[in-house]
């Protein structure tokens, strides 16, 4: 059972309404234009009684419109008793219409349909008791009174459901547009975070590993050339940063061909991985198992195994033991294997300082291109394994 609850301050406008009809219809009362005689006897002042029951139940009309209605029914009938006021007609019409305009959903069906039932009953009846043709005129004006009002407020009522509707539908497309917007911004900051990292990390740690041998060398020949590693790396690191930051800002630079590197420079970033490594023991092999006359892959897998093995290569600098790294490339049924293996070092900390994001961006990278990644130590052995699709559509999808 629900708890009753009890209606809510009036609305402004029902004052205003309540207070209008009772006025007016005082005034037509004393005027003497109200209806026939009263029935069954009861006295004609009853009328005013049922004026003011009607104009209660319109302060009720949007806060209550259940009671109002069955307020409205019982001063009606006791109105009809007593002659009728035309002001108490004219307000349980709209008694009629707010009831379905601010009730339940099952009152808005049901009221309508009452409606036409009592209609019907109102035209059948005086016809077979009276036998007249004018008794068709009570029919028309009960559904003219009932009816009428009711509909009027289903039809008004379903055109704004629906604008309520429609602007719920806009209000969640916009979130909706403004959570894929901020998606896409998140997933945007993120490949230009890897694509910083990759590029400019390699360069960064050339420069920490041979800064720290610059340190600790009383050789002023080797200090040279660790210097001169240096400011070749800072130029190139700096050029790159350049290079990143004005396809950023320049608004055309989306259709400005970009340089992405791909898997035939390795050569040319394990040669100088061979320079960077010469002093702390390492050597870079490359071996390429793809067969002769592969096609080329999609752009966007050739800068994934790029920046894969770059990765690894830039950490075996910073943490393999003296040894050699090998870089192992391999297609087979469709999928380009990559193989990163070095020297595992368990000293306690790096040559040189890391972030590390390295790892998780060499993660994202096989993930974004439905690819597998793993990285973890096999005995005395750091190894690096990642397959990526070398199907183009489905690298793309």
């Amino acid at each position: 059972m629900r708890p009753f609850t009890a209606p809510g301050r009036p609305h402004r406008d029902d004052v205003l309404i309540a207070a209008s009809g009772l006025l007016g219809g005082v005034l037509l009362w004393f005027l003497g234009l109200h209806g026939g005689p009263p029935l069954l006897g009861l006295p004609a002042q009853l009328a005013l009684l049922a004026l003011a029951a009607m104009s209660g139940a319109e302060l009720l009309r949007r806060t209550a419109p259940g009671t109002a209605l069955a307020i409205g029914v019982a001063a009606m009938v006791l109105d009809v008793l007593c002659g009728t006021v035309i002001a108490t007609v004219l307000m349980f019409t709209d008694v009629i219409y707010a009831a379905v305009m601010y009730g339940t959903p099952a009152a808005a069906r049901r009221i309508p349909r009452a409606c036409a039932l009592v209609t019907v009953l109102a035209t059948l009846l005086p016809v077979a008791l009276l036998r007249a043709p004018e008794a068709l005129l009570i029919g028309v004006a009960v559904g003219v009174g009932t009816v009428g009002p009711a509909w009027t407020a289903v039809l008004i009522r379903d055109h704004r459901d629906a604008a309520q509707a429609a602007r719920l539908r806009a209000e969640q497309t916009a979130l909706l547009a403004e959570l894929d917007r901020r998606e896409a911004v998140l997933v945007e900051r993120a490949r230009m975070a890897r694509e910083l990292h990759d590029m400019v990390a390699n360069h960064l740690s050339a420069i920490a590993i041979h800064a720290t041998a610059a340190q600790s060398l009383d050789d002023p020949a080797a200090t040279g050339d660790a210097l001169g590693v240096i400011r070749e790396n800072s130029v190139q690191g700096l050029a790159e940063m350049r290079r990143l930051i004005g396809l950023l800002r320049d608004a055309g630079a989306q259709d400005a061909p970009a340089v992405t590197p791909r898997l035939d420079a390795l050569d040319a970033l394990l040669e100088r991985a061979r320079g960077h490594g010469a002093g702390s023991g390492l050597t870079f092999v490359l071996v390429d198992e793809r067969p002769p006359g592969c096609p080329a892959l999609a752009a966007p897998v050739e800068l994934a195994a790029y920046r894969i093995v770059q990765e690894s290569v830039t950490n075996a600098l910073k943490h393999a033991a003296p040894g050699e790294v090998t870089v192992r490339i391999g297609r087979t049924d469709g999928a380009l294997s990559l193989a990163v293996t070095s020297p595992y070092d368990r000293r306690p900390g790096p040559r040189a300082p890391g972030s590390g994001a390295g790892l998780v961006g060499m993660r994202e990278r096989a993930a974004l291109l439905h690819g597998t990644f793993d990285a973890a130590p096999d005995g005395d052995v750091w190894r690096v394994r990642a397959t990526l699709p070398a199907d183009e559509k489905e690298a793309a999808s």
